[in-house]
């Protein structure tokens, strides 16, 4: 992956630097091409961009999957939120598969699902809370962050003002309850019919961005595979953005989705739900309310603080606007990254001072220990190659891949530090922080259906470093193999 500060260079290091370069000189960018000459270009050469210009689809596998990954997960969302809020439940499966075995599937299923009048109710405050963002996005100061050059040379332009934006999403949100001009805790007051409304606004914009990609994209950086259910699916624009007629750089759609409001929505979950616990046990706030929810609080904030390095991501770089990337984070973000906060609502657990300090302890050193390795790649990447690292010379390769202009440009892998350990080690500390936040649910009963997350999160992370793995290769080819070599393992030293 290359960070969000890198730009369209490729510098030979100096002789002292421990970066190896290789043999071959970049090539520059060509001035002109026609669009024949593009197009051949990118077809013939074997790129990390060559599946984003015509995606092979097979019937099995893509179209098949799609259709399953767009029907169940919206219903589970809503299977898991009944689960961790009836009261006869409480979280726990064992329970949930006796109340389905006790009627009828449509029975079951009509019970779990949110009225008509509480959609409405939920959709009030989805629609407020997205024009805020919207407006956030646009007025809040920041300087302008360029990104990684996309596959036809494009450069994204971000207004980097993520953490200012957060932090006046929380006042906002806490004058607001003060005033009473809502309830603090109405992110779980009103759940059901906010995931419900989400559900349907998401596949709506799903829809949108696929006949925008195919008609009407906003960079060359788009394309489609010619099946109308693998392409909503995936969808076929890398950059989609909308507005630039009132705003220069306009609204970028995955910044919005991935950052400004499924992770805004998560970040601002935990103070809602602890406001919620507090509301309904009279004033009353439990110490494990307070683990989860702190924790959670920051490491929103990081990822705020390091968010244009998130734009440097597969999820930004390959990934397109599409119904996998969007509806997940409309979503399953604000439903499944959330349920233990929302478990532990009506399930005041109290874990002790010993068991407090320890998650407390064991969270904060994950969250700090995933904006150090991140911190390292980037400080690497922008020193070009001349860093030191744990009080040594930081050692690195450069990698050369080509665009689907032709043209070649080069990247800085780094080998020392926590990089040095594995190829994709800031899971790990990703793990950690998840466990310390959502362990407080195991406390009720053991009821795992609170535990869901980390449990979805595991096997997230482990897929998603395949599929890094697969497409670094795809763009570094032989480099990436040499690579592999010095950093052998994925994500554990020794086990994987």
């Amino acid at each position: 992956k290359s960070p969000a500060a890198a730009r369209a260079k490729s510098p030979a290091p100096a002789k002292r630097s421990s970066v190896k370069t290789p043999k071959k000189s970049p090539a520059p960018t060509p001035s002109k091409r026609s669009s024949s000459k593009a197009r051949a270009s990118s077809d013939a050469a074997s790129t990390w961009a060559k599946d984003n210009v015509k995606p092979t689809v097979t019937a099995w596998k893509d179209v098949l999957g799609s259709i399953f990954l767009m029907t169940v997960p919206p219903f589970f969302v809503h299977i898991l939120t009944f689960t961790l809020r009836d009261k006869t439940i409480n979280g726990s499966w064992f329970k949930l598969v006796e109340f389905l075995g006790e009627q009828d599937i449509a029975s079951s299923f009509g019970k779990m699902l949110p009225t008509w009048a509480e959609i409405q109710n939920g959709a009030y405050y989805v629609v407020m809370f997205g024009i805020i963002q919207l407006l956030l996005m646009w007025l809040v100061p920041g300087k302008d962050h360029y990104g990684p050059v996309a596959p036809s040379g494009h450069v994204p332009v971000y207004k980097a003002n993520g953490v200012q934006c957060f932090v006046l999403t929380i006042v906002l949100w806490a004058v607001g309850a003060y005033l009473e001009l809502f309830p603090a805790g109405w992110q779980y007051d009103h759940a059901p019919g906010m995931f419900a409304f989400l559900n349907m606004s998401a596949l709506v914009l799903c829809c949108v961005l696929y006949v925008k990609g195919r008609y009407a994209p906003s960079t060359p950086d788009a394309g489609h595979s010619g099946n109308l259910i693998f392409d909503v699916f995936w969808g076929t624009e890398l950059y989609p953005r909308f507005g630039h007629s009132i705003w220069k750089i306009g609204w970028d759609v995955k910044l919005f989705t991935n950052c400004r409001f499924g992770m805004m929505y998560w970040g601002l979950s935990g103070l809602s739900y602890a406001a919620a616990q507090y509301s309904l046990n009279g004033g009353w706030l439990s110490d494990s309310m307070v683990v989860s929810a702190l924790l959670q609080v920051i490491y929103v904030l990081k990822f705020f603080w390091w968010e244009m390095g998130y734009m440097g991501t597969m999820d930004i770089q390959h990934d397109r606007a599409g119904f996998y990337i969007c509806w997940g984070c409309l979503v399953w973000v604000p439903s499944l990254y959330t349920c233990h906060t929302m478990y532990l609502v009506h399930n005041p657990v109290d874990l002790g001072t010993a068991v407090t300090m320890m998650l407390l302890l064991i969270g904060i050193a994950g969250v700090y220990i995933n904006y150090e390795a991140d911190a390292q790649k980037q400080e690497f990447r922008r020193n070009k190659g001349h860093s030191i690292i744990w009080g040594k010379k930081a050692k690195g390769m450069v990698a050369e891949y080509t665009t689907a202009d032709g043209a070649t440009k080069s990247s800085l892998l780094l080998m020392s530090g926590w990089w040095g350990v594995s190829r994709h080690f800031h899971y790990l500390p990703e793990w950690m922080a998840a466990f310390a936040w959502t362990a407080p649910t195991l406390a009720v009963g053991g009821n795992l259906a609170g535990f869901t997350y980390f449990i979805f999160l595991v096997v997230l992370l482990v897929d998603r470093s395949g599929r890094d793995d697969l497409r670094c290769r795809s763009k570094y080819t032989t480099y990436w193999d040499k690579y592999c070599k010095q950093v052998p393992y994925k994500i554990m030293p020794y086990i994987y």
